[in-house]
């Protein structure tokens, strides 16, 4: 039985929740969430990896059960709490796994600690604009102008009902995905401004976009080992954005399978086996 501790850490102040298992002194581990989730999308990998991999999960700032700060959070202010928090844990040299808003978060710790990152795991990770499809169209309109009626048009995204979409598109059979995980999202996106936090977000996240050429430049310049686990039906993130990774560091493994966005409520097992044999190769 995988034993799994909660914890909170104390990262300046600012308080990061986080699940960690297996044993210290193994290779390590870093998970990193995306929207609307937090750590407990990781639920059914941690314990399949916790035998190999000393593994934390945090909840990024502003999800789950870390804190939520005031208005104006960008994802420089995630990747610095992160960053610091990677310090505060013992995490000095480790791979990461990046889903969604964890992926420009863990490459904003890539470029700045390249001799950190052991390894780097995208499941749906975008870093390369093809891989963003026409469901970006909205938020694209509120990066080029910001005003309250493209703002309030962003509010669709944050009810209850769109994120157990998120959940359910593009999945062969639905009752395969338990609620747990969309109810959990949606009980911490109820927070009382948690919602202006996320349309925040939603218009800072054209600050990624702008920094995927120097994603790029770090995966050339660098080669990192990189693995893409791709739910292909995802309606955020394409299949090209996957194949991309192999322009920039030709041994990239890309592996599709046959879900959606959240790969991991329909996939873990086999994402977990291609984890470890890329790892053990």
């Amino acid at each position: 039985m995988t034993i799994i501790t909660y914890r909170t850490a104390d990262v300046d102040g600012f308080q990061v929740f986080y699940r960690e298992a297996g044993t210290k002194g193994a290779p390590k581990l870093l998970l990193l969430h995306g929207f609307p989730s937090a750590s407990h999308m990781f639920r059914d990998l941690v314990p399949l990896l916790a035998d190999r991999f000393h593994i934390v999960a945090p909840d990024l700032p502003g999800f789950g059960k870390s804190d939520l700060p005031g208005r104006g959070l960008t994802f420089d202010r995630i990747a610095e709490t992160i960053d610091r928090f990677t310090e505060v844990v013992g995490f000095d040299r480790y791979a990461i796994y990046v889903f969604d808003y964890g992926a420009p978060t863990g490459f904003r710790l890539a470029i700045r600690h390249p001799d950190r990152i052991t390894a780097i795991i995208s499941q749906n990770g975008n870093a390369y604009e093809e891989g963003l499809s026409d469901g970006w169209n909205p938020i694209r309109a509120y990066w080029e102008d910001g005003s309250e009626a493209n703002r309030a048009a962003l509010r669709d995204f944050l009810k209850p009902e769109t994120t157990v979409w998120q959940y359910t598109h593009g999945v062969s059979d639905p009752t395969k995905v338990s609620p747990d995980g969309y109810s959990l999202d949606n009980f911490y996106m109820a927070r009382p401004g948690a919602d202006e936090v996320q349309l925040d977000l939603f218009g800072d996240y054209k600050s990624n976009v702008a920094l995927y050429p120097v994603f790029q430049q770090y995966f050339r310049t660098h080669k990192p080992r990189l693995l893409a686990v791709w739910g292909r039906n995802d309606p955020f993130f394409l299949p090209a954005g996957a194949e991309a990774f192999k322009r920039d560091i030709p041994t990239a493994v890309v592996r599709f399978f046959d879900t959606g966005h959240f790969a991991l409520e329909t996939h873990a097992a086999e994402i977990a086996a291609a984890i470890r044999d890329f790892l053990s190769a």
